[in-house]
């Protein structure tokens, strides 16, 4: 059962499809006050464990911390960050009580979660305009579904999709993209997409290309494609300020910008420069920007990836005047230890300024609408623009499209990545455990970069990383311009990496059909060990470990020079293991710790007892899967019920799309 309960006059985010009667009153759980802004206090039990928010810090179990939505540009996830990319307000209390809450605000909202005081959680903000969803039911799995069902289908994307993507920061020229295809076709390693970032554009603008660099884009698009390869160009959210720049002075003459307070456009700078944000919370700006991805799609492009949506701001005309005002003050002066500290802050402080959000409108419905109320939108609406644009080109036709920043309501439109890591084991552990919180909030098609953005990867880390991305449904190596290369060819010993990758291959019918059957039941793709043994209390405590679909458990290597780990089996499993010299090797576990030694270049997982799963031929792109190759693995007797399309349509029928196998 889910009530709505509103505060104020709260922003129609979309968040929620299903419309439902107000609520009087207040929620009967915790107390509600309306004091100073908004605050929920709800007194926590011992066992209370607090799942959701999606792309946050830390562990699945969410107690124990605070918590900010305020979609943030930060590429230093470290424990102490309260702020991510994304603002993702659902959590599903599990205990004596068990209740989810969803707080549809798009402003800057604070989950004190047992953190000021360990026994109680405070969700509070400072505008009193808000609405408040509670869901009740008899665990935190059901809350959760009933959750999904409130704010709609996830995303599907395009079959390729689910192929390995390599990217970088850097990739240039035509020779550049060619050379990373040749390394992975001729040493045999699959591959279906190369992503483009900002540095194939013309001076950083968007909908354009280099024509030096590229003097026929198209042509050298159905060159890739024509070796099963796809090209996905990234988009930014600020619009370069430049004379001649057509969609420069369509924006500024049709009012499609953000504007200042007294009706100039707001100009902030990232990569082109100084640039405009698109105002896509205005629906006229809004269809303005979507159909020009049409530009690229004329060019046999097929998919996107949004960045630089939070919106992102390296500094503004405002902020840099007011650092030179300070700096003269600085020089003419003797300076003192406390006068270059803060000098150095401000400096610092340039990017991403609360004053700078707060100094730009936006034009909703007719409505002004200041920037900072609504901040947490702005990525979810440019992703929007982007889908309902692709929905005009060709409503019959599945594209990617993934963002950096997002709110509830995007899962609809499409995936996320989990933006700017690093190079670090603990990163690893932090994408396997964001992976089921992201999937409760609707984003099943996700993933990180695979090996860290930033810092320079290990062949080890890479290695170890794949094999948990095997099972991300965005399997992407991305890294930073200035770090080591890590394409996957550049390693010695390249056949540990050849196996790896082709694993997914061996695994993306059975990984695609639980993805679908997930996106189209409003169900999980990766699931806590605690939804599906919520009895058993190690598996509750367990957040390496994770359950995907409904048949199998993995258990990914996340620390350094380690041979294999210790695995909690909450029942028996036979694990299958894909060797490194490409057999399959099977063993049956009882339920209990058992140490599994899993080698670099290998990936294991468990099937649940009673169950089974298809498994295919090694390929070197998605067009090459066989469903002719596919053998079932796991228990005699079972059977596992395969989801299949043509992947590029929107023709998703469960009966007919869907096929018996049995072991």
């Amino acid at each position: 059962m889910v009530k709505k309960y509103v505060y104020g006059r709260p922003v129609e985010t979309e968040a929620a499809v299903v419309s439902l009667q107000e609520t009087a009153g207040t929620p009967e759980l915790g107390e509600t006050s309306l004091t100073e802004g908004f605050c929920f206090r709800y007194t926590l039990a011992e066992e209370d464990m607090i799942f959701g928010l999606g792309e946050a810090n830390r562990g699945i179990n969410k107690r124990g911390y605070v918590y900010i939505s305020d979609c943030t540009d930060d590429p230093d996830h470290t424990e102490n960050k309260a702020s991510l990319y994304g603002a993702h307000n659902f959590i599903a209390v599990s205990g004596k009580t068990c209740f989810g809450l969803f707080f549809d605000y798009p402003g800057r909202l604070r989950f004190d979660i047992g953190y000021t005081d360990s026994r109680v959680m405070e969700i509070s903000c400072a505008d009193a305009n808000l609405a408040v969803y509670v869901i009740e039911g008899t665990d935190a799995y059901d809350i959760v579904k009933q959750f999904r069902k409130l704010i709609g289908r996830s995303y599907i994307p395009p079959k390729f999709a689910f192929g390995y993507g390599q990217s970088r920061w850097g990739y240039r020229t035509p020779e550049d993209f060619r050379a990373v295809a040749d390394g992975y076709r001729e040493n045999h390693i699959p591959l279906d997409m190369i992503y483009m970032d900002i540095d194939y554009m013309e001076n950083y603008k968007d909908f354009t290309w280099n024509p030096e660099n590229f003097p026929d884009f198209g042509a050298f698009v159905r060159e890739m494609k024509a070796r099963n390869i796809r090209l996905i160009p990234i988009i930014d959210a600020g619009v370069k300020v430049e004379q001649g720049y057509s969609v420069y002075e369509e924006g500024v003459k049709n009012g499609y910008f953000c504007k200042k307070e007294d009706g100039s456009e707001f100009t902030v700078a990232v990569w082109p420069g100084y640039t405009h944000l698109p105002d896509v919370l205005n629906d006229d700006a809004r269809r303005w920007f979507g159909d020009k991805y049409k530009i690229l799609t004329d060019e046999g492009i097929e998919g996107f990836w949004n960045d630089m949506n939070e919106p992102a701001m390296f500094y503004t005309p405002e902020g840099i005047a007011e650092v030179k005002a300070a700096m003269r003050t600085f020089v003419e002066n003797e300076p003192e230890k406390d006068a270059v500290w803060a000098m150095r802050d401000m400096t610092r402080g340039l990017a991403n300024r609360a004053e700078d959000y707060a100094a730009f409108y936006h034009d909703r419905n007719g409505e002004k609408i200041r920037h900072d109320r609504i901040h947490n939108l702005y990525g979810y609406y440019m992703t929007k623009a982007a889908a309902e644009g692709l929905e005009r080109i060709n409503a019959d036709k599945r594209f990617l499209l993934f963002s950096r920043s997002s709110y509830i309501g995007m899962h609809r439109y499409g995936g996320i990545w989990t933006g700017d890591n690093q190079s670090w084991w603990a990163h690893l552990l932090l994408n396997i455990r964001m992976m089921p919180s992201l999937n409760m909030c609707g984003f099943l098609y996700s993933g990180a970069d695979l090996g860290g953005f930033g810092a320079d990867t290990t062949r080890e880390l890479l290695l170890r990383w794949l094999a948990f991305g095997i099972f991300t449904p965005l399997m992407r190596n991305h890294s930073a311009e200035g770090t080591r290369m890590q394409e996957a060819y550049r390693f010695e010993r390249l056949e540990d990496f050849r196996n790896l990758i082709g694993v997914r291959y061996r695994l993306l019918p059975y990984l695609y059909s639980e993805y679908m059957k997930a996106a189209l039941n409003d169900d999980l793709y990766f699931k806590p060990m605690a939804f599906v043994y919520p009895q058993d209390p190690i598996a509750r405590e367990t957040e390496d470990q994770l359950i995907i679909g409904n048949e199998i458990m993995v258990a990914p290597v996340y620390t350094q020079n380690a041979k294999g780990r210790v695995v909690y089996f909450p029942e028996e499993m036979r694990m299958v293991k894909f060797c490194a010299d490409g057999s399959i090797a099977e063993e049956v576990f009882r339920q209990g710790y058992h140490y599994v030694e899993t080698g670099l270049g290998e990936a294991a997982l468990f099937i649940r007892k009673g169950r089974c799963i298809p498994i295919g031929a090694a390929v070197e792109c998605v067009e090459q899967l066989d469903k002719a190759s596919l053998a079932v693995y796991g228990w005699e007797g079972a059977a596992y019920t395969l989801y299949d399309d043509d992947g590029i349509s929107k023709d998703w029928d469960m009966e007919k799309n869907c096929t018996v196998m049995k072991r």
